[in-house]
């Protein structure tokens, strides 16, 4: 991040962080989503108990619990690991699990959460299959949003695990900054095939 530039509303602050981060990381979110996350952004911004949750068993709650409160249940869930996954991926090593722990249970969760959107004949079924689908995306954005200070969010060996699980550019991205080359990551592949 070069120079601090202060927009005159919240949301366009965090629109600005979240466009120079796609920006950075050469990930492109459609209006829908990008709009998602700098909302999303907005809405958790100072909450203390953001890593206090416990979102496998929230998960699992979520799944009993009659429909209306099912989908927020499971939205607060997707919401807490693409936040987990993307600005606070060394919670996953408190935890004791591998950060794709986050990412598979986020987007199983926001496709739990649009199924139940078809269910309510709600017209948010789309948005939620989007986030799902763009979970990575997502995550990768955030964690650029991270890096433009200067400093990664992952170690190498972090980078690696969630490259190899999800694909993350971003990982990837890590892995070659830390002096990881191409030919070490997969003997005798040309970085072409490493582009997902």
């Amino acid at each position: 991040m070069t120079d601090l530039i202060l927009n005159p509303t919240s949301t366009a602050q965090w629109l600005a962080l979240v466009s120079e981060s796609e920006a950075a990381t050469g990930c492109h979110l459609d209006e829908d989503t990008e709009s998602y996350l700098v909302f999303l952004l907005m809405r958790h911004t100072g909450q203390d108990q953001l890593t206090a949750q416990v979102v496998g068993r929230n998960f699992l709650q979520g799944l009993n619990l009659p429909l209306h409160s099912r989908q927020q249940q499971l939205q607060d869930v997707g919401d807490h690991c693409l936040l987990f996954s993307g600005l606070f991926p060394q919670q996953a090593a408190r935890r004791r699990v591998n950060l794709s722990y986050f990412v598979d249970l986020g987007r199983t969760a926001y496709l739990e959460t649009a199924e139940g959107c078809q269910l309510a004949r709600s017209g948010l079924k789309d948005m939620f299959s989007q986030l799902s689908h763009d979970f990575i995306a997502l995550m990768d954005v955030l964690q650029g949003m991270r890096s433009m200070g200067g400093q990664s969010c992952l170690q190498p060996i972090e980078a690696y695990d969630l490259w190899s699980d999800t694909g993350s550019q971003q990982a990837l991205e890590r892995l070659r900054e830390a002096g990881v080359h191409d030919n070490t990551i997969y003997p005798g592949r040309a970085s072409s095939d490493l582009i997902h």
